[in-house]
């Protein structure tokens, strides 16, 4: 079994009490653990990968809580650093009656993006699959921190896992943002975007045009969600499209980062070859669109992510009420 390595960011999200108001009527927030790459590490910690976390909090209270929760979750937590430079980052988020989201972001610079090099255990990158996102790519310490890593994966026999995860709020320039975003997209092995980032990525309009910018790139894997409407997959000369699942959102937060987890979760156990993808793609896709429907029935991210348990339940439930039976 691979490891998988998420770098970036962990941070707190504040979880408004009341929905389908902005931020400016909300009265009351619910603490959450949060931040994509740790919520990717935690899903698939969940569903017993062997998950590691890289990155830096602050020497706080928030600070300590996150490495507790990712502890909590089986997400192994000896390379999370925690500082005095400077505050663990935080998130308020507003949702609407659908369960997406509006955020304030409080960071620049918080702890996660003074994490240095210096700070890295390539000791445990060798043949791993490395994920990161691009919310930790401004012009910190960070941003070196992840070239660095991404090279000695790459050089060490690993896979890398890029999900953009677009957060448009916490850059001004956003041009600048989309240059950086290009920039580490032909680093990657699995290249995951949401069909509502494509245009914004890639510069084109036309879904087609948007894909043939990114298959250039000679990506193994190229992933589009979708919603609740499910995912299309790429390899280099085949589509695969799985369908959602309908359920009744309540916070769209994490979604996306159990959908990837669960993915890497499913690679790093029975890793694909051009011989069986075929067979298994299907299979993968289908789970992880199962993950991520089951987060959006509940608060949060990394406490709304699901167990192998709840996944396999619901995977059954549906495929029997269906008169299928679902291949494990």
């Amino acid at each position: 079994m691979r490891k998988i390595i998420t770098i970036g960011e962990a941070l707190i999200d504040f979880i408004p009490e009341q929905i389908g108001v902005g931020l400016d009527q909300v009265q009351r927030f619910m603490k959450a653990p949060g931040g994509a790459p740790a919520n990717v590490a935690a899903s698939a910690a969940k569903l017993g990968a062997n998950a590691y976390f890289m990155g830096m909090v602050g020497n706080d209270g928030f600070g300590t809580f996150l490495n507790k929760t990712l502890k909590d979750v089986g997400v192994d937590v000896s390379r999370m650093k925690q500082t005095s430079k400077a505050h663990t980052a935080l998130a308020f988020v507003s949702l609407k009656e659908n369960g997406d989201r509006d955020f304030i972001f409080y960071r620049d610079p918080s702890a996660d993006q003074l994490m240095e090099p210096i700070d890295l255990d390539r000791s445990i990158l060798d043949e791993s699959i490395l994920h990161f996102c691009s919310v930790s790519l401004k012009d910190y310490p960070i941003k070196e921190t992840h070239l660095e890593a991404i090279a000695y994966t790459k050089k060490h026999g690993g896979i890398i896992s890029f999900d953009p995860n677009v957060r448009l709020p916490l850059w001004e320039d956003h041009q600048a943002y989309q240059k950086v975003i290009r920039t580490f997209i032909p680093f990657a092995d699995i290249l995951k975007i949401s069909d509502d980032e494509l245009s914004f990525i890639t510069g084109f309009r036309k879904e087609e045009d948007a894909l043939a910018y990114l298959k250039s790139f000679k990506i193994r894997y190229i992933i589009i969600t979708r919603g609740k409407s499910g995912v299309t997959l790429y390899t280099r000369n085949k589509r695969y499209d799985a369908p959602g699942f309908k359920v009744t959102p309540v916070d769209t937060t994490g979604a996306g980062d159990s959908w990837i987890g669960t993915f890497l979760s499913l690679l790093a156990t029975n890793e694909l070859t051009e011989d069986n993808e075929e067979k298994h793609l299907p299979i993968y896709l289908r789970y992880a669109n199962a993950a991520a429907a089951l987060t959006t029935t509940k608060y949060g991210a990394i406490s709304a992510l699901p167990s192998q348990k709840e996944i396999d339940d619901f995977m059954e439930a549906i495929e029997h009420a269906n008169g299928l039976v679902f291949p494990k």
